[in-house]
């Protein structure tokens, strides 16, 4: 679904971490998002970013993401951005944070 808009909004007021916004990052969509909690970290410099409770300020923010011509080296960049959240990777990391710990 993501490939077939031209723009994802994620309003969020409390994200515990962002997996929409990187779904659609990883199908080159362009995402406009919330300023809130972990969305920053999530979408990087590769997206743009709203106050959630300023109306105003998400309406000009979406208005200029939809007026922006996306070109496919934007797509790009949010493609290989969207790879660095792999849960493979994360479950390894996390094994072995706790492998270090245990050690301890």
């Amino acid at each position: 679904m993501y490939n077939l808009i031209d723009l994802f909004i994620f309003p969020s007021l409390y994200e515990g971490f962002g997996l929409p916004v990187i779904e659609a990052m990883a199908c080159g969509t362009k995402v406009v998002s919330s300023n809130a909690s972990s969305l920053p970290e999530v979408g990087g410099d590769k997206i743009l970013y709203f106050d959630p409770k300023n109306i105003e300020e998400m309406k000009d923010v979406i208005g200029k993401e939809l007026e922006r011509q996306d070109t496919e080296e934007d797509k790009q960049r949010r493609i290989e951005w969207a790879k660095n959240f792999d849960f493979k990777k994360t479950s390894e990391e996390v094994k072995a944070a706790f492998a270090l710990y245990k050690k301890q």
